[in-house]
């Protein structure tokens, strides 16, 4: 097998030194003096993703998550990295998943280059993305997708019935759930869309995206302090999840707990760079800042600045007469 030296390396992708050594301290790629030609396409992935300035960390973290959700060894091999938003997301046997939210997306690209090709194929789940116990023997997986692509065509009706088939097949299905809840969400029916999104959580515990609609729904339904702890129940759960970050400050503003939106506000900054969403949450994060600095000017009102040449902190005493 052809190997490539660390110095064929930074020729051949014409990176620096600093750069190798920082995707292989961010875990991207283990420390080695050599390298074979599947190792040699992934840090050109890395790069790629890097000059659009995607963090080395949130790389990490989506093939971590891939790993975890369905198995693979090495999803960067095994799998095709697709940009999707701030997210990574992998494409498959046929379907895109987001690792990170744990959710099966439709994959629009494919869908055109069929249609223009004139020849369409059966959309099938590849085997790693089966979840164990899951019943696939009815089709399961199809049946999804047609109620995704139901969606995507204004067939709710259509929609509803084949998530609902699909929740008598296997009662676990935790992404039907969220979809049948996110269609009540948009007619307004609050509280099956709860009910729903809570059903999520409960068969999948490690299911982001579960939280993170659970706290959009719990919002509407004006119940801010549980709203708040399920978005920081998917904050716990993906650290890196950007529209948790979003969605929590938002939540906080609203109680008046300034200085914890801006944590989150900041968080998001650091996930989302460009973009309204982004200039949106520096506008915030300027705006609370200006707010707490005359907060703290008003509390300091007996601070006097030390003379030059006193140190800053001095003891001082008093007798009982002086109070």
């Amino acid at each position: 097998m052809t190997s490539y030296s660390r110095q064929d390396v930074l020729r051949i992708l014409q990176i620096s030194t600093r750069q190798l050594f920082g995707w292989e301290r961010a875990g991207l790629i283990p420390q080695q003096q050599a390298y074979t030609f599947q190792e040699l396409g992934q840090l050109k992935t890395f790069r790629a993703l890097r000059e659009e300035c995607v963090p080395a960390a949130s790389i990490r973290h989506s093939i971590l998550a891939m790993k975890a959700v369905a198995g693979m060894a090495n999803p960067l091999l095994e799998a095709s990295l697709v940009r999707t938003g701030t997210r990574l997301a992998f494409r498959h046997g046929g379907s895109i998943m987001d690792p990170i939210r744990r959710q099966l997306l439709f994959d629009f690209e494919r869908l055109d280059r069929q249609s223009r090709s004139g020849h369409p194929t059966a959309v099938s789940e590849p085997s790693p993305l089966r979840r164990p116990g899951t019943r696939n023997q009815c089709g399961m997986q199809d049946r999804f997708l047609a109620a995704v692509q139901a969606e995507e065509a204004g067939e709710k009706m259509r929609a509803l019935r084949l998530y609902q088939e699909i929740l008598e097949l296997d009662p676990n299905y935790a992404a039907a759930y969220i979809n049948l809840g996110t269609i009540n969400f948009h007619l307004r029916q609050y509280q099956r869309a709860e009910e729903l999104y809570r059903r999520a959580t409960e068969v999948d515990p490690g299911y982001v995206l579960a939280f993170f609609d659970l706290g959009n729904v719990l919002d509407e339904l004006q119940r801010p302090d549980e709203s708040i702890a399920s978005y920081l129940h998917a904050v716990s759960l993906s650290p890196r999840y950007a529209d948790a970050h979003y969605n929590v400050a938002l939540a906080y503003e609203r109680q008046g707990e300034r200085r914890k939106a801006l944590r989150h506000w900041r968080a998001y900054i650091k996930l989302d760079h460009s973009g309204p969403w982004a200039e949106h949450a520096m506008s915030q994060i300027r705006k609370i800042l200006s707010q707490e600095k005359i907060a703290i000017a008003w509390s300091a009102e007996g601070f006097v600045a030390p003379r030059k040449g006193i140190a800053a902190l001095e003891l001082v005493t008093c007798s009982a007469a002086e109070g």
